[in-house]
């Protein structure tokens, strides 16, 4: 796959000021060669202005033209980048151009995917690339960012680098038996699983953090019908994405949208408002409202606080009281005396709007097992899965330790939780596992 030459455009599709057009590999600077011309000698990493001519030499485009000679490129091939107009018809024609010079047409994810097996960024650096791309709030930005550095392919590297030394140990023995492990070694190795496998433990907690960050917490606006869920979304949201009447009924099925609250995404989902109806459209969107809530992060029940409480029909879940939150809408038109607790909001007024925002992030933070915004590790479900076998392979390794069990299957368990490490960061062999991660990704990434 290396020795092809690749391109692509790596813009997004539509009509822009500029597109660019990405050519990888050994003929990339050929390639560009054969469908530019320019005036002067073009110098790599510096940028040269030229044409884009077709086979009879007429001018397609003009371009900005810039060579990238490997290894110091994103890939770590030749590379050659040109900038030009963003029209959809001359961007297309462009591409053809150099495909018919001798490149093919890239894969989603290969530019990235060639930079990761010619040792410029590790896997967890190559999939932080894609949340980078698809990151939808601030946190989750910087969260990706803080992986691009290659936060958790050094936590991944230095707890490899600590099982390497307990391995060392336990092969030494198995390749002179008769030199008994002490038991203060033995001891000694212990405590350096323990500490490895209390660090597995911290990486995996960050796991619900990272589904958050890269998903956003589930939140489902719930409640009575005419209580003002419509017009809480609204006003969370800042534009009118749900019609607003006093006509109960009218939410008739889920509507979804992402938002971001103090940097935290948010899924928020307004549901059709629960009563007894005759009307079958009706009742089915009722339906998709309890199953909404069964997958819920957090659930927001909307009350008319005018009312008193034992006339509301509350919303039953068996979501945790403390993944459920009670606001109290309509406040400006009073709060009756028989509530207590909740939060009151008005979607009027706008008063209360900041406590129940300061008050949902406190919520998500919480039960993502953060206490703060601190994510320099938010790991996803790969590496939880990596980072599990990890931790599984340590204890049966501490066990196998402490029970004086063949020192053969106490490495084996070693070697089991080195190559979990490894797969964090992409150390291995199975091609199958690459092309998961690579086929998420976009056309020219």
């Amino acid at each position: 796959m290396l020795a092809d030459t690749i391109a692509a455009i790596s813009t997004a599709p539509g009509e822009a000021a500029i597109s660019v057009l990405r050519v990888s590999g050994p003929a990339a600077f050929e390639v560009a060669a054969k469908v530019t011309r320019t005036r002067a000698p073009l110098k790599p990493r510096r940028v040269g202005l030229g044409e884009v001519v077709d086979a009879e030499g007429h001018v397609i485009d003009h371009a900005m033209i810039i060579l990238f000679r490997g290894p110091a490129s994103y890939t770590g091939e030749d590379v050659v980048e040109l900038h030009c107009h963003g029209g959809v018809l001359v961007t297309r024609r462009v591409l053809e151009l150099l495909l018919a010079a001798g490149a093919r047409a890239a894969d989603p994810g290969e530019f990235t995917q060639r930079a990761f097996l010619n040792g410029k960024m590790d896997l967890t650096q190559a999939e932080a690339v894609m949340d980078l791309i698809h990151a939808q709030s601030t946190l989750a930005m910087r969260a990706a960012n803080e992986q691009l550095d290659g936060s958790i392919g050094r936590e991944a590297n230095a707890m490899r680098g600590e099982l390497i030394e307990v391995l060392a140990h336990i092969e030494a023995y198995i390749d002179f038996p008769e030199e008994d492990i002490s038991p203060d070694v033995g001891s000694a190795m212990v405590a350096r699983l323990d500490a490895i496998i209390q660090r597995a433990r911290r990486v995996l907690a960050t796991a619900e953090h990272g589904r958050i960050l890269r998903q956003g917490a589930r939140t489902v606006i719930c409640g009575e019908p005419n209580v003002g869920k419509s017009s809480l979304l609204n006003v969370l949201l800042g534009f009118e994405r749900a019609i607003v009447s006093s006509t109960a009924g009218t939410t008739r099925d889920t509507i979804e949208e992402m938002l971001q609250v103090h940097g935290l995404p948010l899924r928020l989902v307004d549901t059709a408002g629960l009563r007894d109806s005759s009307d079958e459209i009706e009742r089915h969107g009722i339906a998709r409202t309890g199953k909404e809530i069964e997958r819920a992060d957090l659930m927001i029940e909307v009350v008319d606080a005018t009312r008193p409480a034992h006339e509301v029909q509350r919303v039953t879940s068996d979501l945790e009281d403390d993944r459920r939150l009670l606001v109290l809408n309509k406040a400006d038109l009073g709060v009756h005396p028989s509530w207590h607790g909740g939060i009151s909001v008005s979607c009027v007024t706008m008063d209360g709007l900041e406590t129940l925002r300061a008050t949902i992030r406190d919520i998500v933070l919480r039960h993502s097992g953060q206490t703060s915004s601190d994510h320099a590790i938010a790991i996803n479900a790969r590496h939880k899965v990596c980072f599990e076998r990890c931790a599984a392979s340590l204890q049966a390794c501490r066990e196998a330790l402490l029970g004086n069990v063949a020192p053969e299957l106490t490495a084996f368990e070693a070697r089991e939780a080195l190559q979990a490490l490894g797969d964090v960061v992409g150390q291995v062999d199975i091609e199958e596992v690459l092309d998961v991660v690579f086929s998420s990704f976009c056309i020219g990434k």
